[in-house]
């Protein structure tokens, strides 16, 4: 069997369709197209299902595709070694990370591994999609509920929403004490254009919801920082965003008695399954686990006493 025609099947089903692959391949799609008709004819089955938009693979040529990508993984880690020996770790790691957490915690660990590897070409996408990984995107981290059953998932821990409002508004307004004075509250957070925004609240294994009307919506958490330390409302963030304001005295939190969660509690660092890893790219992997490892926050401080937190 040829294997460029294996090849191109594996590009083939990986893209989903033909005009995809023939991008990829830097090959017109009618090329492309005769030479997965030549591949069936020479094999005499029926490899894909072709329709309008998109191609599935048929049982044969799902069995074929799967050998296929280990040969073309086995080839691209051959042609690594060979090229890798003697030298500096090189290549290139394609990196999405979210917004607020790239820019406030992985910045720092991005630059430091940047520093250990400069041979390795780091490209880093700050961003908040929720899609699965895209072909330059190698690595993503994200906070969601449950990641996609078609994607590997290493724990990166877990993430601490807090409600929590600056010591001047604090003073002005007091603290919310209940999720309904949460809910009447001008509240700074994140949202989710086109949908309400859903705040989940747990006392152990009872689970509350409240919908929450923000006053100041950002997906860009340094924003929404701002907006807390300017006494605008109260935040209900990430604690990572406010932390070092929280033990300073600055940032006051309240309802600590919960378990806040608004996107999800925990974080992911995903990556595809049946996609060749370069050394460049596991060793980022590598890399991201330690450094989340040693990176726990502490808890966040009480809330100041009752008189304090009201103010007035």
């Amino acid at each position: 069997m040829d294997l460029n025609a294996l090849t191109l099947l594996v590009e083939i089903v990986d893209s989903g369709n033909l005009s995809q692959a023939a991008r990829k391949l830097k090959m017109t799609r009618a090329n492309v197209s005769y030479h997965l008709a030549q591949l069936e004819k020479s094999l005499g089955v029926q490899l894909v299902k072709r329709t309008t938009r998109r191609v599935e693979p048929t049982e044969v040529g799902l069995r074929l595709y799967e050998h296929g990508r280990n040969v073309r993984n086995e080839l691209a880690a051959a042609q690594e070694t060979i090229t890798s020996l003697g030298q500096e770790l090189r290549g290139r790691v394609g990196i999405s990370v979210p917004s607020g957490y790239g820019q406030m915690v992985m910045s720092d660990w991005l630059i430091e591994f940047k520093q250990l590897y400069p041979g390795i070409v780091l490209d880093v996408l700050f961003e908040n999609r929720a899609d699965n990984l895209r072909d330059e995107v190698d690595i993503a981290i994200r906070v969601i509920q449950e990641p996609p059953l078609s994607v590997v998932a290493r724990s990166l821990g877990d993430v601490r929403y807090v409600a929590c409002a600056s010591l001047d508004y604090a003073a002005r307004h007091g603290l919310p004490r209940t999720l309904l004075e949460l809910r009447n509250a001008p509240v700074i957070t994140a949202g989710v254009m086109g949908r309400q925004l859903r705040l989940a609240a747990y006392q152990g294994l009872e689970r509350q919801e409240v919908m929450l009307e923000p006053t100041l919506i950002s997906e860009h958490f340094p924003f929404l920082r701002q907006g807390v330390l300017a006494g605008l409302g109260v935040g209900v963030v990430p604690d990572y965003v406010v932390q070092d304001k929280i033990a300073s005295g600055e940032v006051l939190t309240t309802l600590q008695e919960y378990r806040l969660s608004i996107f999800g509690t925990h974080m992911y660092l995903l990556y595809m399954p049946n996609r060749h890893q370069t050394r460049a790219v596991r060793t980022c992997i590598d890399f991201l686990l330690a450094k989340a490892g040693r990176s726990a926050l502490p808890p966040a401080p009480q809330a100041a006493p009752e008189a304090a937190a009201t103010g007035g």
